[in-house]
């Protein structure tokens, strides 16, 4: 007798094997099946929901912004009670069985909610739906945290915890195996349309960065501190001997910075056409910009020189100073100046400056200057102007400055987009 008890015990605990071996099998090709975030919890809490025979099943994602779980995946027999719970109902960590759960990293098992404190009503009262009975059980992977999956009125009893223990498991890794699938993707997504962006952006700025007429000879650089900036630079001929150079700066910098840089180039092309006066298509502009999204503004300088006598015409919008080249000096050129663009109504003066053969005017936005090395400390005007002045006589002036500036923050995320611009009288 005592052997026949111990065979059915040992049958028992085989089946029991077999059974376990085989819905760790089912799990985990179903876990394998699919990167899909929402897809790879649906079908698990579906599975879930057959083999304990409950009658609903669902997870709640840990939100480390809010410090909130959500509901992510409901499976009931309601759709509409499946989107009510997604939309409206969020829970704190400790608020609730599943944020007890959370909280302290426990698998539950409740027999009867009504007797059990923790045990959140608002849900049920929203829903219309029942809860008699839940297992709920962290889900936690190598990152902490992922949230909680919850088994609601099951109906089978003859369950194993050791087995749901590992199965969440299981379950928490591929959570996070597609959480960080969907986030590479996303990655890969942003990187595209930062570099279609960033395509895009350059075509806004004339196509070669040098531009001659007559006399005169214009260089630019322009480097955004991200995909995109809102530095922006460009060579117009309003009159058939004259040459118009402008350089500004947007507010801020990235992608706003960047759509608002694309419309002040479109907007200045515009204005800027047979006006022979800096200051009228300042005037003009400003009163363009004045609409602007608050907090947006643009700092610039517009220049119309004569491509035959040398004679330029400046007017300046809270930019940074030209820095003068002599042939045995190098100033920094003091000129009236008005607010930045799209700030208040105002009228922009006129500066004017003679360009003898040799004479070089360099021009430059803020993050030149604003360059940071690894201890956090800037570069400065004053050592940008010192560099100047070493290495006047040197052709490729604005790339040597440029160099400069990447030795300085070698190491560092740079601060702020540059643009430097040379306006040479040949």
């Amino acid at each position: 007798m005592v052997r026949k008890s111990n065979n059915k015990e040992y049958i028992r605990n085989l089946e029991k094997r077999v059974e376990t071996l085989r819905i760790l099998t089912e799990v985990s090709s179903i876990i394998s099946s699919t990167l899909d975030i929402r897809e790879l919890m649906s079908l698990v809490m579906e599975k879930a929901k057959e083999i304990l025979s409950a009658d609903a099943c669902s997870i709640l994602i840990y939100n480390k912004n809010t410090n909130k779980l959500e509901f992510e995946v409901a499976i009931c027999g309601e759709e509409e009670t499946s989107e009510l719970l997604k939309k409206k109902i969020t829970l704190d960590m400790g608020q609730g069985i599943a944020g007890w759960v959370a909280q302290n990293q426990q698998i539950v098992v409740i027999k009867d909610v009504k007797k059990d404190k923790r045990f959140f009503h608002d849900v049920d009262k929203m829903t219309g739906f029942e809860t008699k009975s839940l297992i709920a059980a962290p889900l936690i992977g190598r990152r902490g945290l992922i949230g909680v999956a919850e088994i609601i009125n099951p109906q089978k009893e003859d369950y194993d915890l050791e087995i749901l223990s590992i199965l969440t498991r299981h379950f928490a890794t591929a959570i996070e195996n597609a959480l960080y699938h969907a986030e590479t993707l996303e990655k890969e997504r942003i990187k595209q349309e930062l570099e279609i962006a960033a395509t895009l952006q350059k075509s806004f700025l004339p196509e070669k960065p040098v531009f001659e007429k007559g006399r005169i000879r214009v260089s630019a650089i322009n480097i955004p501190a991200r995909h995109v900036g809102g530095d922006l630079y460009d060579f117009v001929e309003p009159d058939i001997n004259k040459a118009g150079i402008f350089i500004g700066d947007v507010s801020g910098k990235g992608v706003s910075a960047a759509l608002y840089m694309a419309k002040i180039i479109s907007d200045f092309r515009y204005i800027s056409r047979g006006i022979n006066s800096p200051s009228d298509v300042m005037n003009k502009l400003n009163k363009v910009l004045s609409g602007a999204p608050r907090g947006m503004f643009l700092t610039a300088i517009y220049l119309i020189v004569d491509v035959e006598d040398g004679e330029a015409v400046i007017s300046v919008a809270g930019h940074p100073p030209c820095i003068m080249i002599k042939k045995d000096e190098v100033d920094v050129l003091e000129m009236s100046s008005g607010p930045p663009l799209g700030i208040i109504e105002t009228d922009f003066d006129e500066n004017r400056v003679i360009l003898k053969n040799g004479d070089r005017l360099i021009m430059l936005t803020d993050g030149v200057f604003e360059a940071k090395n690894v201890s956090g400390e800037r570069i400065g005007f004053n050592t940008i102007l010192e560099f100047i002045r070493e290495n006047r006589n040197i052709e490729n002036l604005i790339e040597r400055i440029t160099g400069l500036i990447n030795e300085y923050s070698k190491n560092t995320e740079m601060a702020d987009d540059i643009t430097i611009m040379e306006v040479s009288c040949l």
